[in-house]
């Protein structure tokens, strides 16, 4: 089959692109997804919070998934349940199967939004035994949300990730008792909302630069050993806690599913997704990326956005509207910056201003954001305070970058005092 936009993932980022793209008038669009509903993992995040810049209300991830759904889907697209990819070529080719068979698509611009995954107890190479009681936090939330099964009656939670926030207020609302979060780092990883409304409004305490030394048990989880870590995150002797718990909820981070992108040898960016320009397109021409597979996101709202910008260009692009500049501004994570989006510009199309998403890589207090092109200072940004935690987004003149090329670093400058 041919199409003009192939979309991989029906979660909020592939809906919102494939409702851009049709709206931006790509005459035929694919979305490919591997479960059998839409929405992705929306659809077991039954907690209030989402939409409120989107749609500017406050919605469940349900009624979030369920809007963004209706809307995509009246625009018209063709869709493919239980598809896994089985292979993505630069000449723009994929094949999949499905419960029908084995598929071969051609496209002009393909959109990878396959989300992310949560990081296991082998990922940070958890010591002990690999018993039962220990699971990540979405495998937790899924238990409890979707089946209406309790992990655990005494449970802890590793990472202040929000999903693991999120969770240690469901779990008490629903009768399990949350005994503690602890967070190796010595800042939460979670929104500060979050942290109010889900521990300390429960009384459930906050354990930083803490981990977990030794998990206990035969076949099922009796206890764990806590221990104190020091800058570099080791263990610090005789620190240890025992505390007797029958599940570990894990809550220690995101990693964009980037095994597509290893099939087409796409730069990363800091982030461990893709390397994009402002308008969401790799290296490669006509191949974009958008939601969780380019970037963890603190909101499902800047999410579906991301999914309405890689809509729009990748419809452009299929259409030949667009065709990209060769020319390009790098754009370098600098000093106090961990990762920095976009990885490049090619200020093709006018704007009023571009966006950088960014995060920095520990607690910082009153400084500036610098902007530095070729060394030299274009743009600066004062900011009382910035969280590993949060992402931040900023918007940058066009008038400054226009014609330019070179270099653009972005840094954090601390104010001394």
């Amino acid at each position: 089959m041919k199409v003009d936009v192939l979309i991989v993932g029906a979660g909020a980022a592939g809906l919102a692109s494939a409702y851009s793209a049709k709206k931006e008038g790509a005459k035929s669009v694919l979305v490919l997804e591997k479960g059998d509903s839409l929405g992705g993992i929306l659809n077991q995040c039954i907690h209030s919070g989402f939409g409120l810049s989107f749609y500017k209300e406050e919605l469940t991830g349900p009624e979030f998934a369920e809007r963004l759904a209706k809307e995509a889907l009246e625009e018209g697209f063709d869709l493919r349940f239980g598809a896994s990819i089985l292979s993505l070529t630069k000449d723009k080719t994929a094949t999949f199967i499905d419960k029908e068979g084995f598929h071969e698509v051609q496209f002009k611009s393909v959109i990878l939004a396959a989300g992310s995954y949560e990081r296991s107890a082998g990922a940070i190479a958890l010591p002990g035994a690999r018993i039962a009681g220990v699971l990540t936090a979405g495998q937790a939330q899924q238990y409890l949300n979707y089946y209406g099964l309790l992990p655990g009656k005494r449970c802890f939670i590793l990472g202040s990730g929000d999903i693991g926030l999120i969770m240690a207020r469901r779990l008490t609302l629903e009768g399990a008792k949350v005994l503690g979060v602890a967070e190796i780092c010595p800042y939460s990883n979670g929104l500060r909302r979050n942290i109010v409304q889900c521990l300390d409004d429960f009384s459930i305490p906050l354990y930083l630069s803490t981990t977990v030394s030794k998990v206990f048990g035969t076949n099922r989880l009796e206890g764990i050993e806590l221990s104190k870590v020091n800058e570099k995150k080791e263990i610090i002797p005789n620190t240890e806690k025992v505390v007797e718990c029958d599940a570990l909820i894990l809550s220690v981070g995101l990693i964009p599913n980037n095994q597509l992108y290893d099939l087409l040898q796409i730069r990363r960016n800091g982030a461990r997704g893709s390397a994009v320009d402002e308008h969401n397109m790799t290296e490669l021409e006509g191949f974009f990326a958008a939601g969780n597979a380019l970037h963890v996101h603190d909101l499902v709202d800047h999410v579906a956005e991301e999914g309405i910008s890689a809509g729009k260009w990748a419809a452009r692009y299929a259409n030949n509207e667009y065709l990209p500049s060769k020319k390009k501004i790098e754009v370098r994570a600098g000093e106090g910056i961990s990762y920095l989006l976009p990885s490049y510009l090619r200020l093709d199309q006018e704007e009023e201003s571009l966006s950088f998403l960014f995060r920095v890589k520990n607690v910082e207090g009153a400084g500036t954001v610098l902007y530095r092109l070729n060394g030299e200072i274009i743009h600066k940004v004062n900011r009382p305070f910035l969280l590993p935690s949060e992402m931040e987004k900023e918007k940058v003149p066009f008038s400054l970058l226009k014609g330019k090329e070179g270099v653009l670093e972005v840094s954090y400058q601390r104010r001394e005092g």
